[in-house]
């Protein structure tokens, strides 16, 4: 049965409720203990035209008692400088590998939108030192503990990102000798990862939780195999290659771009002497381009992460590759180099592969390379992550190449090269992998609360997971998660959308 709605705990979402970025939750433990979980950037169309007011952390800190961070990407962290900068300073939890990223994000977040001063970004990097609490997978740790109440995380593989977590969160209540001790399990996904991404092994979901707050971005999707996506890379570069053009390939900094330079090691490896295909001219000379500063020192990182890759790529060390060192990658360091690679790529049709940020073609690099080359046929724009509406990849990504245009910072071009996207290198769980997240849980949760995706996306897993529950006989509430107000509250068993349905077997 739901209880009361002053009954703790409850949660607020202070952003990636109804939206897909902008990620930052309040777990409620009791009336003064709160846990947040994330506090991420809105992009595209969830960042509000007056974007500073959005930024500012105006929820009450005084009771939260510590920050849990399931990843760093910047949709999860981007607003941490504002959290200091509000008065926040308790722990923040999150996994070892996130611990050696989480500086280097911050630091091109806050060099892009908070200061380029050296001076403050070092002092805000050295605060964030002293308060980053790394932790391992798979250990309960115990963050609260009162007489009334205690509270313990515990971090599993999410296979997202390296270093992705999603929480499981245990909050033991025990008010007074004369009330019974009661205990609610409450995970948070964070961003599940998709079977078979490289780098990472598959998420494994919960033994139980009497609460779920799932991601739904591909909430109404299904990737391609792993198989099919190889394939499709490999005809998209074979197009532009026998065009004498480059491949212009969006893609986030971290995460994407290590996995994209893992399947290209392995694509060339296939079609070089020795390898399991045979030679192919086309790829003897090909040069994989990474051409982002921070790119290249997010894969230093991946490098020295070794442990915590998945089984398949510690044969591929093994047997003597280097999946993210290879010989035909090289890497783009200043601005000068970076314009000479743009103008040389642009005139002569050297086959390559450039790999440049940012992944929805928002800003960064990536956009030198679409101007100079995007009204050229002999070019192909890749696209293989999530694009959000209202930014330029999402315009790219559904434009009619020949016809249609875009505006890339202020001018307006007409979009002649090649365009095509492969769904397969989401680093989020697609539709079926989000139910059987929950589907493959001993004990079901009694309420799934979806956030972190667009309507259609939400309302679609919601019937898929309502399937699935009436087929497994479970009586489970699938709620829609709102975006609250700040001295608002959500009990985490009551019906907080009118779309919520129970299911009873």
């Amino acid at each position: 049965m739901p209880y009361p709605r002053n009954e703790y705990p409850n949660i607020i979402h202070h952003g990636g409720a109804s939206g897909v970025t902008g990620s930052c939750h309040q777990l409620n433990c009791d009336s003064e203990h709160s846990l947040l979980i994330d506090c991420g950037l809105f992009q595209g169309q969830d960042a509000a035209d007056d974007t500073f007011e959005q930024l500012k952390v105006q929820f009450d800190l005084s009771k939260i008692k510590a920050l849990l961070i399931t990843h760093v990407h910047i949709d999860h962290v981007g607003r941490l400088p504002y959290l200091i900068a509000a008065g926040y300073n308790g722990p923040i939890y999150c996994s070892k590998p996130s611990a050696l990223l989480l500086p280097l994000v911050l630091e091109d977040a806050l060099r892009v939108g908070f200061t380029r001063d050296a001076k403050l970004i070092e002092q805000f990097k050295a605060r964030i030192d002293q308060l980053l609490v790394p932790l391992d997978y798979k250990t309960w740790h115990t963050v609260i503990d009162t007489p009334a109440l205690r509270t313990r995380i515990k971090l599993q593989r999410a296979g997202h990102i390296l270093g992705s977590c999603y929480f499981e969160i245990s909050v033991t209540q025990q008010p007074d000798h004369n009330t019974r001790t009661h205990n609610t399990r409450i995970v948070f996904s964070g961003d599940l990862g998709a079977p078979g991404s490289a780098l990472l092994p598959a998420p494994q979901s919960p033994h139980h939780a009497d609460i779920v707050v799932l991601e739904s971005t591909y909430g109404n999707r299904r990737h391609q195999s792993r198989h099919d996506r190889i394939n499709r890379l490999k005809a998209a570069i074979e197009k532009a290659l026998q065009n004498d053009g480059t491949v212009i390939i969006p893609a986030f900094s971290i995460g994407r771009t290590q996995e994209l330079l893992y399947e290209l090691e392995e694509l060339i490896h296939r079609h070089s002497p020795g390898g399991d295909g045979k030679t192919k001219p086309l790829w003897k000379n090909l040069q994989v381009i990474v051409d982002s500063p921070l790119a290249a020192e997010f894969t230093k990182v991946y490098r020295q992460l070794k442990p915590y890759w998945d089984d398949e790529a510690q044969r591929r060390l093994k047997a003597g590759r280097h999946p993210l060192n290879f010989a035909n990658l090289y890497t783009i360091g200043s601005h000068d180099e970076h314009q000479l690679t743009v103008d040389y790529l642009a005139k002569t049709g050297q086959p390559a592969v450039v790999i440049a940020a940012s992944g929805m073609a928002a800003g960064g690099r990536v956009m030198n390379y679409l101007k100079a080359m995007i009204e050229d046929t002999r070019h192909q724009v890749l696209f293989v992550g999530y694009q959000a509406p209202g930014t330029p990849g999402h315009q790219i990504q559904n434009a009619t190449p020949g016809k249609d245009e875009v505006a890339l910072e202020g001018k307006r071009y007409r979009i002649n090269a090649g365009v095509d996207s492969i769904s397969g290198y989401s680093a989020h769980a697609d539709q079926k992998d989000l139910v059987n997240f929950i589907r493959r849980m001993k004990k079901w949760p009694r309420e799934v609360r979806l956030i972190h995706g667009d309507q259609a996306a939400r309302l679609a897993l919601k019937d898929k997971i309502e399937q699935a529950a009436q087929a497994a006989k479970q009586e489970i509430s699938v709620v829609l998660a709102e975006q609250s107000s700040d001295s608002s509250t959500n009990h985490i068993y009551s019906k907080s959308s009118s779309q919520d349905t129970r299911i009873a077997g």
